[in-house]
């Protein structure tokens, strides 16, 4: 493995750490979905960086499909988190365990 791959996955499993760290210590949902997109784009540059030094393995069209998905989960996301907020008042995790179907 050349030194700029090295660079690029320690930057991922930085920034996987900082996800981790987000979904496991913030209440709050908005904080909670920013995590997520942390995550994702640690995957996502993952892809790319070994679509660059492995030939033909279509890494960035795989990013490309992982990015598309990240915004439809966003979009979702924020629409469930609205929808909570306009009945709770409160977009805190804790309060949402109260619901029932």
């Amino acid at each position: 493995m050349s030194n700029e791959l090295i660079d690029f996955v320690l930057v991922s499993i930085a920034l996987l750490g900082i996800g981790i760290y987000g979904l496991s210590v913030k209440r709050n949902a908005i904080r909670m979905l920013f995590a997520v997109e942390i995550i994702i784009n640690a995957a996502n540059l993952n892809l790319v960086a070994f679509g660059r030094f492995i030939p033909n393995s279509g890494g960035q069209t795989l990013a490309l499909f992982s990015i598309a998905i990240a915004a439809a989960e966003v979009a979702v996301g924020l629409s469930l988190i609205i929808v909570a907020y306009r009945m709770y008042q409160n977009i805190d995790i804790a309060d949402f365990r109260s619901l029932k179907g």
